[in-house]
């Protein structure tokens, strides 16, 4: 006989997402924002519609480092809380937020929904870029499917970024993506999605669905922005911002861990010899910064989920991961399988310790209160130079980490089919 599913709720998390209430986080400046504060602005000329003419936004400007494209209609004060206002010098109605500080667009889809700012963080060759391509592919397609969700972006930015910086090079003509650029050569633009899922009642097959949604921002990090705590306190100001972090962690970077890598695969260049790109001293750069936001003191576990995965896993020798959770795909069922969870969480903890990096699960207990550890393969395969190999981009469990996350927001439901 099938046991039935044992469904898990989550203590202190809402079993939906609630709209934002006390303002939001820009996504650009990563300044919060009360809604009495967000700024319009005009819709400007457009054919046969009167509206105001363009001027030097010099707040734009100075965000962005450049005049270009800085000059557009005026920004004016009105309430925030309504969708549309009109501008006091044309009286055309608006619907176009802005941020008060950097005066950057504020999508309505965001300034409307719940959102949650989610930051990856890693050394120099975790490919955090690849990560990121792919694992919005597979929130567009398949895994999109499994929860019966769509990935829409907020913005024509975001899907100009995209595209240009991540699809087209990396799904489309099969090249590998170039490291990140430091903060330093100017801001960066993040990728801005409204998640949204329809969830079906339980009361039967009458019961209405209903929709949840969620503003998702990922913003990653360049491995030079995280070399020291000065350039991280000036740079990286959106780790303050940050809901959730999820850090990539290169094995090849961990010395214990490259006797176990397949004999065709070679540690990158100054792997492990440079103390600063360390996983650990990474992570208790970026755990100093979010310590100043929470005003905790150390050893207070900080209320921050917490998500490391090992990446390119894919090189690790075949008898490794035989008979290990980590040789299992995922069920596909549209929630997150706690056990399977559980089982992953604890092979990647041995791999770890057996590796000689054991301090770092231990300083991850000590200093957050929510962590969980992941194993994954953005590209499934070892790439062939500066291509992706024959094979093409074949994920394994890239979205673990989000989806442990969503389960943590209180958009996705646990379960234990063990019953347990």
């Amino acid at each position: 006989m099938t046991r039935p599913l044992a469904r898990v709720g989550l203590p202190g998390v809402p079993s939906r997402p609630r709209a934002p209430k006390n303002g939001i986080t820009c996504p650009y400046c990563f300044e919060s924002v009360a809604p009495q504060r967000i700024l319009f602005r005009c819709r400007g000329q457009a054919g046969r519609r009167q509206g105001c003419a363009p001027v030097l936004d010099e707040a734009l400007a100075a965000y962005t480092g450049s005049t270009a494209g800085a000059s557009l209609p005026p920004v004016f004060a009105a309430s925030g809380r309504k969708g549309q206002a009109e501008c006091p010098e044309c009286g055309v109605a608006t619907g176009n937020r802005a941020c008060p500080e950097c005066h950057n667009p504020l999508p309505s889809a965001y300034c409307d929904s719940p959102g949650r700012i989610v930051a990856l963080v890693g050394a120099k060759n975790a490919g955090k870029s690849t990560y990121i391509a792919v694992l919005l592919h597979e929130l567009m397609n398949r895994v999109g499917t499994e929860l019966d969700a769509s990935l829409v972006a907020c913005d024509d930015r975001t899907i100009e970024r995209y595209k240009r910086d991540f699809a087209r090079p990396l799904l489309e003509e099969r090249r590998l993506l170039p490291t990140t650029a430091s903060a330093a050569t100017g801001p960066r633009e993040p990728l801005v999605y409204l998640l949204t899922r329809t969830r079906r009642g339980r009361r039967g097959r009458f019961a209405r669905p209903r929709n949840d949604s969620l503003a998702l921002v990922l913003f990653d990090t360049a491995g030079e922005d995280l070399r020291s705590r000065e350039v991280t306190d000036l740079h990286l100001r959106y780790l303050e911002a940050a809901d959730a972090v999820v850090f990539l962690v290169d094995p090849l970077e961990l010395p214990g861990a490259r006797t176990g890598v397949r004999d065709a695969v070679t540690a990158p260049r100054g792997a492990g010899d440079d103390p600063d790109s360390e996983p650990l001293n990474i992570i208790a750069r970026v755990t100093d910064t979010l310590r100043q936001r929470h005003g905790t003191r150390p050893g207070e576990p900080l209320p921050v989920p917490v998500a490391v995965a090992l990446t390119k896993i894919d090189v690790l020798r075949p008898g490794l991961l035989r008979q290990s959770a980590l040789h299992r795909s995922r069920s596909g069922s549209g929630v997150l399988d706690l056990d399977d969870r559980d089982a992953v969480n604890e092979q990647v903890r041995a791999l770890l310790h057996d590796w000689q990096a054991g301090q770092l699960d231990t300083y991850l207990g000590q200093q957050y209160a929510d962590h969980a550890l992941f194993g994954l393969s953005a590209l499934g395969g070892v790439p062939d130079a500066d291509r992706v190999g024959a094979g093409g981009v074949r994920p394994y469990r890239a979205e673990d980490p989000l989806l442990w996350l969503l389960y943590r927001f209180g958009m996705l439901e646990g379960v234990r089919p063990g019953g347990g």
